[in-house]
């Protein structure tokens, strides 16, 4: 299976967490988290949200720290949107200006898309994972992140379409699968189809750690429990 995110990240600085962590909780559509049980092909860029945060704690911080001067300007105040904005577009300015001799560089691609996504940038995230997608269209990884972007979009449709997609590449992955039961769930009220996909899951990926079997079997049995009433 193909990994999603550059086997060889471009060194990043971290962003001010516990601000973006609480400006995120303001972003989030839903109150529980998209796709987190196996992202473990990510580059070591810090997770922004608690969303990410929630995905198995993979996205590890880097040792190198925020310059004092973009701190600084945070300080005090939780970041606006566009504040973040800002942050990703100093951030992806040398991936953005290698991209210009390098359009089709998958690994540049996908590296500005999971910048913007932190930030909560989704449209214009989407966008670069879908440029990343057209260079190679049966990235798993790749197409269950641009799935994320288009729900925290609020295209419903477009995520599950992306998610399916990604599973006729790879049927059993886990994090397609999850996020299928998650944007059924609640997107769609499709608490049938949520349960089918967890139950898919849980049957064909029993390398899950315990606490994630766990986590997707409360879930099941909660969509269950609706399915009662």
């Amino acid at each position: 299976m193909e990994t999603g995110r550059a086997t060889q990240p471009v060194a990043e600085t971290t962003w001010p967490s516990k601000r973006v962590y609480a400006m995120a909780a303001i972003c989030l559509l839903v109150g529980t988290a998209i796709g987190y049980l196996l992202h473990i092909s990510q580059p070591p860029i810090p997770p922004p949200s608690p969303a990410n945060e929630a995905r198995v704690q993979i996205n590890t911080p880097l040792n190198n720290s925020q310059p004092n001067s973009t701190s600084s300007t945070l300080r005090g105040h939780m970041p606006s949107l566009d504040e973040m904005k800002q942050l990703a577009d100093k951030k992806a300015m040398p991936l953005l200006e290698k991209l210009k001799s390098d359009s089709n560089n998958i690994e540049l691609l996908n590296q500005v898309g999971y910048i913007y996504q932190s930030a909560h940038q989704f449209k214009l995230a989407a966008d670069y994972y879908s440029k990343a997608l057209q260079v190679k269209p049966k990235n798993v990884a790749i197409r269950t992140e641009m799935a994320t972007c288009l729900y925290y979009s609020g295209d419903v449709d477009g995520a599950l379409g992306q998610l399916q997609q990604a599973l006729n590449y790879d049927p059993n992955n886990a994090n397609s699968l999850f996020n299928l039961g998650m944007i059924k769930w609640r997107g769609k009220h499709d608490n049938k189809g949520a349960e089918m996909a967890w139950k898919q899951l849980l049957k064909t990926n029993p390398q899950l750690s315990a606490e994630r079997k766990a986590d997707v079997q409360k879930r099941l049995d909660e969509v269950r429990m609706q399915n009662k009433n």
